[in-house]
């Protein structure tokens, strides 16, 4: 009977680690870091989305580097990304057959 229990009792410790990891990781999330001209244009779709009329905004950085924007009407944009994300990969442009044709000679 006790070897039974704790059986059960494992089980559910297992599937409530389970569950803890899998919330973790997909709920998790990190400082994504922008550029200053990237939160002066998210500013500045704040203003015109909101119709706010505060004429400063005020970076916030982490460890140096930009990652949102404060207005002075109290609105804070913070990029962040879950932990599990991927960087951006780079787009690679490709070249077919046909645009090779096309470029192949000098046009006169």
């Amino acid at each position: 009977m006790v070897k039974i229990m704790i059986e059960i009792l494992a089980l559910a410790l297992w599937a409530c680690f389970t569950t803890y990891i899998t919330w973790y990781f997909t709920s998790a999330k990190n400082y994504a870091p922008i550029t200053p001209d990237d939160a002066e244009t998210l500013w500045k779709i704040h203003r015109h989305n909101i119709g706010c009329d505060a004429k400063r905004w005020r970076e916030i950085s982490r460890r140096g580097k930009t990652i949102g924007f404060e207005c002075e009407c109290g609105y804070k944009h913070i990029q962040r990304r879950p932990i599990v994300a991927n960087t951006p990969t780079e787009n690679v442009q490709t070249e077919t057959a046909l645009d090779r044709m096309h470029t192949s000679y000098k046009s006169t």
